[in-house]
């Protein structure tokens, strides 16, 4: 027992390690070296865990996709089905990808696909697929359930929102201050006009209904353990 939980101690330490890195310097330029020298482990300790770059990488986005699942899950729960679940995921993730790594690092990956292999089959969809299908999905049952204004459809609104949020995650990566609340607050000050039904509008609140950090905090519990 002692042994498996020092094993799984090394596989986080790994993973967050290498979140740090592929942030710092995209998957690329990465080495394995200066992956294992973050973390404080053997190149023989990480290749126990990881055969190479591209297993790293797939572990670090299969987390990420983890905090997503657990992000939206939260404000699907405390709202419901509705547009200010939506609203809420937004600033679960911004608020995620301002503070733990491998959420930030499995976003940047998936703008590195170019660079790397093709994914092996038993990886699952990135942080940035999760958060695509969650939004499309939600936007897709609203428009159904007619949630969304006159002549929006559920696609059309899902396009938006996945455009302007992987716009901030991208801008954010760069410059921190585009994930800061009160952009993503006036974000939706603007779409919500437009998007919502006029008898949902007035009660959707535009800067979350969430505490800030809360849903970060719980997606961030896997990858802690260094």
């Amino acid at each position: 027992m002692v042994k498996q939980e020092r094993a799984a101690r090394t596989r986080r330490s790994l993973i967050e390690a290498a979140s740090e890195v592929f942030a710092e310097a995209g998957f690329a330029p990465a080495s394995l070296a200066a992956i294992s020298a973050r973390a404080g482990v053997s190149n023989g300790a990480l290749h126990f865990h990881f055969a190479n770059k591209n297993m790293l990488a797939e572990a670090v986005e299969a987390q990420a996709a983890v905090a997503v699942s657990e992000i939206t899950g939260a404000a699907g729960r405390r709202q419901g089905e509705s547009l200010q679940a939506v609203v809420d995921a937004t600033h679960g993730l911004m608020d995620a990808l301002a503070r733990d790594v491998v959420v930030r690092a499995g976003f940047q990956l998936a703008g590195d696909s170019a660079a790397r292999p093709a994914p092996s089959p038993h990886a699952g969809p990135g942080p940035r697929a999760q958060w695509q299908h969650w939004v499309e999905d939600s936007l897709r049952r609203l428009g159904h359930g007619g949630a969304l204004a006159p002549g929006v459809s559920g696609a059309d609104a899902a396009r938006v929102v996945v455009a302007a949020t992987v716009g901030l995650q991208v801008l954010g990566a760069a410059d921190a201050s585009w994930l800061r609340r009160h952009n993503v607050t006036r974000l939706w000050e603007v779409l919500l006009p437009r998007l919502a039904h006029r008898r949902e509008l007035g009660t959707l609140v535009s800067s979350g209904t969430g505490p800030p950090g809360a849903a970060a905090a719980r997606a961030r519990t896997p990858s802690t353990g260094r």
